[in-house]
């Protein structure tokens, strides 16, 4: 089964909020809906979205904090949306970080559209142009495929669970750099999250029994001791 991108909602208007989710769920995401930047601050670390829709006007502090705050920390691509339309407005979201602006009232077809560009520019930023075009990375008899979540070996599916896909997924945007264990897991499950190597150990076995024709000499995915892991290269 397709894993389906998350979008969290932070908007306090329960009109826009539900038409934003509708048009969102319509269209194959699942959605999050909170009201308030400190719910959406513990969302974002707690089930890790794929993207974040955010208001700038919430009732306890500025859209603009909570962007500051997820920058932080994460590249996790935020498109706002704003009834605030003035272009000094617009451009500091900008400077902040937020991947793009859209001010109200909006076209539904926009706001797919730039949600779409979004998630897209992330792969652009990265070094792995092979990802960034095809929205594939493949090295050897191993693919991930982005667009559907699912990593092949062989041309089969290796049923990776949700995490182990996560990893492999961020380990392959990185392809040929080491990526500690501490980045791993604040990209993967926030800033608030346990540093405790042992998940990820204990999901890199599994990865390894799924991906690997023998799992203690690896072809893809390297442990650097004491540091974290590094993926192939792609071919």
């Amino acid at each position: 089964m397709k894993i389906k991108d998350k979008v969290l909602i932070v908007e306090d208007e329960q009109s826009i909020s539900n038409v934003i989710s509708t048009v969102l769920t319509a269209n194959g995401y699942d959605t999050i809906i909170v009201r308030s930047g400190e719910e959406a601050l513990t969302m974002v670390t707690s089930h890790c979205p794929d993207l974040i829709v955010l208001d700038l006007g919430l009732p306890d502090m500025d859209g603009l904090e909570v962007l500051k705050s997820v920058r932080k920390w994460s590249n996790l691509p935020v498109v706002v949306v704003s009834a605030r339309q003035h272009e000094s407005d617009k451009v500091e979201a900008l400077d902040l970080g937020a991947d793009d602006y859209l001010v109200k009232p909006f076209g539904t077809a926009e706001l797919l559209a730039r949600i779409r560009t979004a998630i897209r520019h992330t792969r652009t930023t990265l070094a792995n142009s092979q990802i960034a075009q095809s929205g594939k990375f493949v090295t050897g008899d191993l693919t991930i495929d982005y667009d559907k979540h699912q990593v092949l070996i062989r041309g089969e599916n290796a049923k990776l669970t949700v995490n182990e896909y996560k990893i492999v997924a961020l380990l392959g945007k990185y392809a040929g750099k080491v990526l500690t264990y501490d980045f791993i897991i604040r990209e993967l499950w926030g800033p608030k999250a346990r540093t405790d190597n042992q998940i990820l150990r204990v999901n890199m076995a599994n990865i390894r029994r799924k991906i690997e024709e023998n799992p203690g000499q690896p072809e893809y995915i390297f442990t650097e001791v004491g540091v974290g892991y590094r993926m192939r290269e792609s071919d």
